[in-house]
C-alpha cells in the first residue's frame, strides 16, 4: 500500500467523496465531505485510493490531539476504511503496517472481526469508544417535542415563541455574516481563547461559513429583533438519517437551542429523513447531559481497533 501517494483533501475531491457515501451510506457522524473538510487541518488527514477503497488516514493526530493505547507510541490514526470490505482492508493494513489504530470503527465491522481467526492471529485489541459514539433521535419527536418526555424542553420552546419577536431563515450567503457574529458572541462568552478544543471548534466553523456554497449544506438562522440567537447547519448522512453538524445559540435568550432545533428540522428537513444523527458528547459532562436529556432512539457505537506491541 503506497502511502506516499495520499494527499490532502481538498474542495476539488468532493465529488469523489460524495461518491463513496453514496455507494456506501455511512452510520457515523465523521462521514460527510463537510465534517471531514472543515476538520481536515485538525487531524491533518490525508486519502487514498485503494483496492475500491477510501482510506483516511493521519500521521500526527494521535501525537497532537488524543492518547494512543499503546503509552509512547505513535501509531497512524485511521478512520474506517469506506468500501464493500472494510474489513478486508483493516487487516490488510494491520499486516503492513506496525503502528497503527483504527477509530471511530462502527459496531457492525467490530463484530465482524471480533470471530475473524486472521483478527486473533494478529492480536488486534478492541476497545468501545463512548466519548465518540453517536446520538441518534426520532426526527418526528425530536421537532415536535411532543410527549411527556419532552414537555420541559416544550416548554422552553413555547416561552421563546411567546416572549420574542422572533424570525427565522434558511441560511444563505448573505446571512452568513450574521452567523459569524453570533459565532464570535458564544466564543467570547465560552472563552475559546482559554480552550484548545474550542480554539479548533472555532476554526472549522469558519471553514464552513468561508465554503458554504461549495458544501452544499443546509443552514438555518434565528433571529430576535433582528439579532442572531441561534444558528445550525446539517445535511443527509444517509437515505434515513440527517446529521447536524453545529448548532450554536445565544443563551441570553431563553429557549433559543429548542428553538433552533425545531425550527431547522421544521423547514429543513426532507420528509424521507426519519432520524437525526446528532453527533457525539465528547465525554464532556455537560454536553452529554444535554444529549441524554434528548432521549436518543438509539446510539451509534464505535471502537478502536490496535494491538498491543512489545517493549
Amino acid at each position: 500500500m503506497k502511502f506516499d501517494d495520499a494527499k490532502s483533501i481538498e474542495l476539488t475531491d468532493k465529488e469523489l467523496f460524495d461518491g463513496y457515501f453514496e455507494k456506501y451510506p455511512p452510520m457515523i457522524s465523521e462521514f460527510t465531505f463537510t465534517n471531514l473538510f472543515i476538520w481536515r487541518n485538525y487531524y491533518n488527514l490525508k486519502f487514498i485510493e485503494d483496492e475500491g477503497h477510501l482510506l483516511l488516514f493521519s500521521e500526527d493526530f494521535l501525537r497532537n490531539w488524543e492518547k494512543p493505547m499503546n503509552n509512547n507510541e505513535e501509531p497512524l490514526f485511521f478512520l474506517p476504511p469506506i468500501g464493500d470490505s472494510p474489513e478486508k482492508m483493516i487487516l490488510t493494513i494491520f499486516e503492513e503496517v506496525e503502528k497503527v489504530e483504527f477509530r471511530r470503527v462502527p459496531e457492525k465491522i467490530i463484530e465482524n472481526l471480533e470471530d475473524e481467526q486472521k483478527a486473533k492471529r494478529l492480536g488486534l485489541n478492541f476497545q468501545e469508544d463512548r466519548d465518540n459514539w453517536d446520538y441518534v433521535y426520532n426526527k418526528n419527536e425530536l421537532k415536535e417535542l411532543s410527549g411527556n418526555k419532552y414537555r420541559s424542553k416544550r416548554r422552553l420552546l413555547e416561552s421563546f415563541k411567546e416572549q420574542y419577536e422572533y424570525e427565522f431563515h434558511l441560511v444563505d450567503e448573505s446571512l452568513l455574516d450574521k452567523c459569524r457574529e453570533l459565532q464570535n458572541k458564544w466564543c467570547i462568552i465560552n472563552e475559546c481563547q482559554k480552550n484548545k478544543d474550542l480554539k479548533q471548534e472555532q476554526k472549522a466553523i469558519f471553514e464552513l461559513f468561508k465554503h458554504f456554497s461549495e458544501l452544499e449544506i443546509n443552514g438555518g438562522l434565528l433571529l430576535v429583533d433582528h439579532n442572531p440567537a441561534g444558528y445550525t447547519f446539517g445535511e443527509p448522512l444517509n437515505p434515513n438519517t440527517g446529521v447536524i453538524h453545529l448548532e450554536k445559540a445565544h443563551t441570553h435568550y431563553e429557549g433559543s437551542y429548542q428553538a433552533i432545533n425545531h425550527m431547522f428540522l421544521e423547514h429543513c428537513c426532507p420528509e424521507d429523513i426519519k432520524y437525526i444523527n446528532r453527533e457525539q458528547d465528547l465525554g464532556i459532562p455537560g454536553l452529554r447531559k444535554a444529549k441524554k436529556s434528548y432521549q436518543p432512539e438509539y446510539m451509534v457505537k464505535k471502537s478502536i481497533i490496535y494491538r498491543n506491541l512489545e517493549d
